[in-house]
């Protein structure tokens, strides 16, 4: 039980940062210039880092293994980002 719960919330953890990255990425992409999508993904790129650090920086707070929900939350920001690309190059 303690290891799904941890899966459980590293996936909506990941999810919601994927969402906020998608959203980054939707923005440049309108903006239509090449500096702008080049800053979205440094900035995807600092999204993702932020809640994977936030994740090993509250390790001791976590009522389950932090490690579980890691893994998890990579694995939804991966799948995550390129579902939401999908869906943005689909409406283009």
């Amino acid at each position: 039980m303690n290891i799904f719960l941890a899966v459980l919330c590293g996936l909506v953890w990941g999810l919601l940062a994927a969402l906020l990255g998608g959203l980054i990425l939707r923005r440049a992409i309108a903006k239509n210039t090449n500096g702008a999508v080049m800053a979205a993904n440094l900035l995807r790129t600092v999204v993702d880092l932020a809640a994977l650090g936030l994740i090993y920086l509250a390790r001791d707070l976590l009522p389950f293994d932090w490690r579980w929900m890691m893994i998890a939350t990579a694995v939804a920001l991966s799948i995550g980002l390129i579902l939401i690309s999908f869906r943005i190059a689909r409406q283009k």
